[in-house]
């Protein structure tokens, strides 16, 4: 089984299950509001707070009220409505959306540059490894922002913050296996009103204190920044938390389409958000000390404990949503060569998107739970909350670049100019971050970099794997000529041989006609290809090619957001004149193991962590959904 580089495959309209055109285009904005919008929806919860810190050096008054309000208002504008609503949108993969959906994109564009295609495809991958970075902070900064509201009710409470917050964060980790069906319908209409009761409540506010108003004035926030000096590093990797969320627009896109996710935002997100702010500056100008927790003190006290559960609803959504997409990520790394096979679970018979991953479960359960432990408050986490998000932004705009220039064919000048634009905001704010670096920011981008090394190891691995199989194996066209001159004894039934070379003799047929000293009547020598693209037609899946009597050679083809069920495709053979019956076929699967032998492959290091990584790699037959009692696997050791 490999992954492939080559054209694309062309896709038919609905293929995958999108089911986009099946449903209305209220019911997609609302399921939009509910799972793209909760990690942002939730940024009012401790933004404004930290602006404020002491560490950015922005002083509590109403000049800097208004311009700090003012920096949240048009960045996210500038970054989350022009750069992702308006153009990253736009750049959809036959539908999909998402770092490793944009760096397909981009390497198909330059393709017939294959340096530039590889740089960008390392770029592509790293910024996937930082999302990890992601869903490991939302969900803990989420859920205790929301649990510390219980310190405004009284203050008494703040020793219950940790081990609340630790309890809600298990029991999310913990309810994932049952699948996201059930709860997924509340999403929508939960989230929708946390953005009602942030737009009213921030109107309430705002007409008590109307020149918080003048912050809708774009001058208001360049004259703060250039106030700043260079201490606005510092402030910028605040307002980045505002912000945190946006890349969830482009790879949530799949899911509900470009239209209703633009829609939610300019009717809903936008204007609540907006409003919020505002209102968070207009009680800080009246009440200064209420900078302990600004967005709970906007509520009378009779309101405290149903906004405090209301807004835990609202970061457990949010957290969700990260975890969703953290499955969807390592699928679609797992389909592109970028990680080893691991168990994978459909947990929705109607739902295609609904999928459960344990091993990714329980490694962003550790993570979380040591993030909590590690840093112990929202504030905290917060210093450790920019860095990769913003690096992934930047990494987005890259990436963006190629596709508009190279494979949209826009003007030069109409390309570069709009990318050094976004260019220059993103190296901003990650200069804002960086500053954050020791305070916590070294966490998400520690994370980052240690899976680009298991990610890029076990992709070049694969390459240094496929080339010794190649190198050592028999061509399969003489061979396959060779038997039909001998006799050789036949069993009645069907062998089907995966391979990732389909141009060698598989390792189960040389083991199985040395061991049994048998042929089967009908061998077929079966590829399977992952392109790179979201999804691949049913007239496009299999191609069919006779070798001589008895043998045929058939290569599958999925893209990365497919289901790689091989009988269901194998049956598409028989148009083709291959009858593969169900009840009659064996899976003969080679099972490699790794030998790390000292050369010019990887270093020591890399090659035995390739090999411990190929040892505990899940099983073929579960990935490619294979009858359990229909598989033979026959093990062969090869040298790297």
């Amino acid at each position: 089984m490999s992954s492939s580089s080559t054209d694309p495959v062309p896709t038919a309209s609905g293929e995958g299950g999108h089911g986009l055109g099946r449903q209305s285009l209220g019911a997609l904005t609302l399921g939009t509001i509910g799972v793209v919008y909760g990690d942002i929806g939730t940024s009012p919860l401790y933004t404004v707070k930290e602006v404020f810190l002491p560490a950015t050096g922005v002083a509590l008054n109403g000049a800097n009220l208004i311009g700090a309000v003012s920096v949240i208002l048009w960045a996210l504008m500038l970054v989350v409505t022009l750069k992702y609503v308006i153009l990253i949108l736009r750049a959809d993969n036959r539908g999909e959306g998402g770092g490793l959906a944009l760096t397909a994109l981009a390497t198909q564009a330059v393709k017939d540059k294959p340096a530039l295609r590889r740089s960008l495809l390392l770029l592509g991958v790293f910024g996937a490894t930082l999302f990890y970075g992601d869903s490991v902070i939302t969900p803990a900064v989420s859920v205790m922002g929301a649990i510390e509201g219980l310190e405004v009710i009284n203050p008494a409470l703040k020793a219950y913050v940790l081990p609340l917050s630790l309890g809600v964060l298990l029991a999310l980790f913990l309810i994932q296996r049952f699948g996201t069906h059930a709860v997924g319908k509340v999403f929508g209409p939960v989230i929708t009103l946390w953005f009602v009761v942030l737009a009213v409540i921030g109107l309430v506010h705002i007409q008590r204190q109307p020149q918080i108003l003048a912050a809708l004035n774009p001058l208001e926030a360049f004259n703060f920044l250039m106030a700043r000096g260079w201490h606005v590093f510092a402030a910028l990797g605040a307002f980045v938390l505002a912000l945190t969320g946006a890349e969830a627009l482009y790879a949530d896109m799949g899911h509900f389409g470009a239209k209703p996710i633009r829609l939610a935002w300019t009717a809903l997100v936008f204007p609540s958000l907006i409003l919020n702010y505002m209102g968070q500056g207009a009680l800080l100008m009246a009440e200064p000390d209420a900078i302990e927790n600004p967005f709970f003190r906007l509520f009378p006290e009779g309101l405290l404990i149903p906004m405090v559960v209301l807004a835990a609803a609202a970061a457990v959504i949010a957290s969700q949503a990260v975890i969703s997409g953290a499955y969807s990520m390592t699928k679609q790394a797992i389909q592109l060569g970028f990680l080893p096979r691991m168990e994978l679970r459909y947990t929705s018979a109607r739902e295609f998107g609904q999928i459960y991953m344990p091993a990714v479960n329980w490694a962003l359960l550790v993570g979380v739970v040591a993030a909590v432990l590690l840093f112990g408050s929202s504030s905290a986490l917060a210093g450790a909350y920019g860095i990769a998000v913003t690096l992934t932004m930047m990494i987005t705009t890259v990436l963006t670049y190629f596709v508009v220039r190279e494979g949209w064919r826009l003007p030069a000048p109409i390309a570069i100019g709009a990318t050094v634009i976004f260019l220059i905001l993103d190296a901003l704010l990650v200069a804002g971050c960086a500053i954050k670096f020791l305070d916590g920011g070294w966490f998400p981008l520690a994370m980052g970099l240690s899976l680009f090394v298991l990610m890029s190891t076990w992709a070049r691995g694969r390459q240094l794997l496929m080339s010794s199989i190649q190198r050592e194996g028999l061509e399969l066209a003489p061979f396959v000529q060779s038997l039909q001159q001998g006799e050789c004894n036949r069993a009645l039934r069907t062998a089907v041989y995966a391979v990732a070379n389909p141009d060698t003799v598989p390792q189960a047929l040389l083991h199985n006609l040395k061991h049994n000293q048998v042929l089967h009547e009908c061998n077929v020598i079966m590829t399977v290809v992952f392109h790179e693209v979201p999804w691949v037609s049913d007239a496009e899946r299999v191609e069919v090619q006779e070798l001589a009597a008895g043998f045929w050679r058939v290569t599958l083809h999925f893209g990365f957001m497919d289901q790689p069920d091989v009988p269901r495709a194998l049956a598409l053979c028989e148009p083709k004149g291959l009858r593969i019956p169900v009840f009659e076929t064996s899976y003969f699967l080679s099972r490699e193991t790794v030998v790390p032998t000292p050369g010019s492959g990887m270093a020591d290091w890399r090659e035995n962590l390739f090999a411990t990584m190929s040892r505990n790699a899940g099983s073929v037959a579960e990935f490619f959904c294979l009858p359990d009692n229909a598989v033979v696997e026959l093990g062969t050791r090869v040298q790297i």
